[in-house]
């Protein structure tokens, strides 16, 4: 059962975990160094507790205690209780979802293993952005795709806005990240799947046209660039989404990430 402690000063050394929330880089560095992620808002915590992942603590409000009682009986951790000055003095921003959670990250699993039960993958090259990153991660989970791939540098899943913004889908697709961005298609190729790179190129086969095979992976690249010369020439099939003639004349050829990951899924998943 967890233990209900009142903290009144930011400079706190048991609320740690949760300092500095706005600042990338630190959190970065110290979610990575302590083997840790965060959780936000009641939805999001009970997801990633009921999930498995081991909890370190949890900062809210005294009201949410309340909310989350059932969540809070489960476990053996601190529940730091806090006002709303003193959990922005820790935090750095004012926290309108009133929880949050400090959990232990689980080891991913090997690459091979993900490839192993899923016949219709999506993979991220160097997504940058934890937003999209999210995004794309609840379109995958809402749409039926099995399993999602990481290039080495895609941005981090479980990172606080990633969470958020995929309402806890992190939780429920499963994943995996090369070790290799060179040759970490080749795996995917001797695994027996279908290599499929979305780009805006108009001489690429329309995605609702293509024959897949029995495994397929659509592959989509960072928001700026899209996908590397090199991930595209290793694709056996580049694929768009038609764009519509009018657009063409506005000079809209593409859609944003996020937006191409669901429509591209929706046929993904249905072929």
């Amino acid at each position: 059962m967890a233990q209900l402690i009142t903290v009144s000063d930011p400079a706190d050394p048991r609320v740690r975990d949760y300092r500095q929330l706005r600042d990338v880089q630190l959190r970065k560095s110290l979610e990575v160094a302590e083997g840790l992620f965060l959780a936000e808002g009641e939805k999001v915590i009970r997801r990633a507790v009921g999930t498995g992942f081991p909890v370190r603590s949890f900062l809210m409000a005294r009201k949410w205690a309340g909310a989350l009682a059932d969540v809070l009986d489960t476990v053996d951790a601190p529940v730091y209780l806090v006002d709303d000055a003193t959990i922005e003095g820790i935090t750095g921003y004012a926290v309108h979802r009133g929880a949050l959670a400090a959990l232990a990250r689980l080891p991913l699993p090997p690459l091979e293993e993900v490839l192993a039960k899923g016949r219709r993958l999506i993979v991220l090259e160097d997504l940058a952005d934890h937003s999209n990153v999210g995004a794309i991660f609840r379109c995958a989970a809402a749409l039926g795709v099995d399993a999602i791939i990481l290039s080495p540098r895609c941005a981090d899943p479980l990172y606080r806005r990633s969470i958020k913004v995929s309402m806890g889908a992190v939780f429920a697709i499963p994943y995996a990240r090369m070790t290799d961005w060179y040759k970490g298609l080749a795996t995917l190729r001797e695994t027996g799947f279908q290599l499929l790179a979305l780009t805006p190129d108009s001489s690429a086969i329309p995605i609702d046209e293509v024959t897949m095979g029995d495994k397929a992976a659509l592959m989509l690249g960072s928001e700026g660039d899209g996908l590397s010369s090199h991930w595209l020439g290793e694709a056996d099939h580049p694929v768009r989404i038609p764009m519509n003639p009018t657009a063409l004349d506005l000079g809209v050829d593409s859609l944003n990430v996020v937006a191409a990951a669901a429509i591209a899924c929706h046929t993904l998943t249905r072929r």
